[in-house]
C-alpha cells in the first residue's frame, strides 16, 4: 500500500499518505536511509521518520499537522516564576544555566531513555546517529537546562531556514523541559521563526499553545519558511 524507497528514490507526494480509512494515517513510505541528505529532503517536504526498533524506516506526513506558532506559546504563571528565577541565576552565575548545543547527543539519549515504566522510545541508535550527523552540519540543535553542572532537561529538533521541527523533550526536575522549550521559542521568535512543527496531536502540546492545521496549510507555510537563510548564532535568549 505504500512505496518502498531505495537509496536514491525520491519521496512520493505527501498527498498520497495513508488516511484514517486506510489505517496508519499519515504513513507515506518505507525504506531509504537516515543520511543527512535524506533527512533534509524529508523535512523540506514536511515528512518525518518515526518507527520502532526492528521495523523498517517509516516516513510520515500527518494530516492534520500539530504546530506551535511561536507567538501562541503559553507560559503559565508557575512557569513564568521559574523562568524569572533561572534568568536571575544566569545573570548572577548561580546554580541554573541554559545552553544551546553543548550536549546535543546527551539530550537525544535522555529523550530516548525509558519513561514511566515504558520499555523505551522510538529514538534508536540509528536515529541518534542520523540526527547527530545533522547537528554536525548545523541543522539540528538542542536547548539544554543545567542545574549545578548536571543536565536536567532539554529539547532538540531540526532547523531549516526559518522553520523549526521539534522532535522530543525530556525532564529530570519539575518544568525543566518546559524551560528548555521556552528559551527555544524565545530564540526562534527573536530570529523571525513563526512556526514549530510538533508533528502529532497531544493534550500536552495543546496546553502549551500548539494547535492542528491542515497538511496543505502546513506545507504552504513550510515552503516559504525554508527558503530563508539559515540561523547561525545559536545562543539562549531569556524569555522573561
Amino acid at each position: 500500500m505504500i512505496p518502498w524507497l531505495e537509496s536514491d528514490s525520491p519521496f512520493p507526494d505527501v498527498s498520497t499518505a495513508l488516511t484514517e480509512v486506510d489505517g496508519a494515517a499519515g504513513l507515506l513510505a518505507a525504506g531509504g536511509d537516515l543520511s543527512p541528505e535524506r533527512l533534509l529532503m524529508a523535512y523540506r517536504h514536511g515528512i518525518f521518520p518515526w518507527f520502532s526498533e526492528g521495523q523498517p524506516i517509516l516516513w510520515w506526513s500527518t494530516d492534520p499537522r500539530m504546530v506551535l506558532m511561536t507567538k501562541a506559546f503559553k507560559i503559565s504563571p508557575s512557569l513564568r516564576k521559574t523562568l524569572k528565577r533561572i534568568a536571575h541565576s544566569r545573570r548572577t552565575q548561580g546554580d541554573w544555566e541554559v545552553r544551546f548545543d553543548s550536549a546535543f547527543e546527551a539530550v537525544m539519549r535522555a529523550c530516548a531513555a525509558p519513561r514511566n515504566g515504558e520499555a523505551g522510545t522510538w529514538i534508536s541508535e540509528d536515529i541518534i546517529a542520523g540526527y547527530v550527523s545533522l547537528h554536525k552540519r548545523g541543522y539540528a540543535h538542542s536547548s539544554e537546562v543545567w542545574l549545578n553542572g548536571q543536565l536536567v532537561g532539554g529539547a532538540y529538533g531540526v532547523s531549516i531556514g526559518r522553520m523549526f521541527y521539534g522532535e522530543s523533550m525530556f525532564t529530570r526536575v519539575s518544568d525543566a523541559s518546559k524551560v528548555a522549550l521556552a528559551y527555544l521559542v524565545e530564540f526562534l521568535k527573536h530570529h523571525g521563526v513563526e512556526m514549530i512543527d510538533c508533528q502529532q496531536q497531544t493534550s500536552h502540546l495543546a496546553s502549551l499553545g500548539a494547535a492542528p492545521i491542515s497538511r496543505s496549510e502546513f506545507v504552504s507555510l513550510l515552503r516559504h519558511a525554508i527558503d530563508a537563510p539559515q540561523i547561525q548564532d545559536w545562543k539562549p535568549v531569556d524569555p522573561c
